[in-house]
């Protein structure tokens, strides 16, 4: 029997929670924050961050999550590894975030966004903070201010092509490091010849399978490139990017409630099961695939609801 171990960020670690959530097990180990058994792997992830696939299927389920993980790679720094440099909440840096990783409906919106040293008094005052801290009211309020002060980049991976890649085998971890990648070179062109003291993802995967994921890409920002969990209380440009990836995300929704003619709901719990079984009864199962995205559980949960009513 197979064992790999990964190391991951709490993001993912609750996208995998809802990935598995059709074969989770009640008991579970100190520590853990899920534990699931498929038919051919056991998974457990524990709050440190450590992530156990045992079983013959355990190398093809880990690589849904970026795989073994790869040492640290020389062309980024992980924080774990207690090398952020010193004052760097104080610098001027690209910091960048993604929303939408976990929720079934929508799609995921990464953004990089530049803040200068001496911007970082006036975000402060504007009450720039972890999105997660905040309702939807205050990060609209935020985000229609601070979009015109700071430079950003936004990538949305509507759910059309997320399902399509999805479905060639694509982890969702490699499709976010890409947009990461993608997001931070635009904000390097936007603001060059000017360079940040320091690039900062909030992190989702270890440094070394990050650089994995981008290495076929054309182009790939590599210099003074940090990662860290929890980066929006370390650099407020994470904090203003997470919030700008939410506004994004937030106004998306608003369309597909729009098109579906009714509230979708955020997330992945039971309302999102009977918001899709809903659109599927209205319009049909086809709209899916531009709505949701179609691996999660909820899916069969949603069409489960769907043959009871008929």
């Amino acid at each position: 029997m197979g064992n790999v171990v990964i190391n991951v960020g709490m993001k993912e670690i609750l996208e995998m929670k809802s990935y598995y959530s059709m074969h989770l097990v009640d008991k579970l180990p100190p520590g853990s924050v899920f534990a699931a058994k498929t038919p051919s792997c056991m998974i457990t992830a524990y709050k440190s961050g450590k992530v156990l696939f045992q079983g013959n299927a355990s190398e093809t389920e880990a690589g849904r999550w970026g795989g073994n993980p790869a040492p640290v790679s020389s062309k980024g720094k992980s924080a774990a590894k207690g090398d952020l440099p010193a004052g760097i909440g104080e610098m001027s840096v690209i910091g960048s975030d993604e929303v939408g990783t976990g929720d079934f409906f929508g799609p995921i919106t990464v953004v990089a966004a530049y803040v200068k040293k001496e911007h970082i008094p006036l975000l402060k005052e504007l009450g720039v903070r972890d999105s997660k801290d905040l309702n939807d009211e205050k990060i609209i309020e935020i985000a229609k201010v601070i979009k015109d002060v700071i430079p950003f980049s936004l990538m949305t991976l509507k759910n059309e092509k997320y399902n399509q890649v999805q479905q060639k085998g694509m982890s969702q971890g490699k499709m976010k490091a890409i947009l990461h990648n993608q997001a931070i070179l635009n904000v390097l062109g936007k603001i060059s010849p000017e360079k940040p003291e320091a690039i900062l993802i909030d992190q989702f995967v270890q440094a070394g399978t990050y650089f994995q994921h981008v290495k076929g890409q054309k182009e790939v920002a590599k210099e003074n490139v940090y990662f860290s969990t929890k980066a929006e209380g370390i650099h407020l440009a994470v904090a203003a990017a997470s919030i700008l990836a939410r506004y994004a995300f937030i106004q998306y929704i608003d369309k597909l409630s729009e098109a579906a003619g009714f509230k979708i709901p955020k997330g992945a719990g039971a309302q999102v099961d009977v918001a899709a079984a809903k659109l599927i009864l209205s319009k049909g199962r086809e709209v899916l695939p531009s709505y949701v995205k179609l691996h999660f559980a909820n899916t069969e949960k949603a069409m489960a609801i769907v043959n009871k009513k008929r």
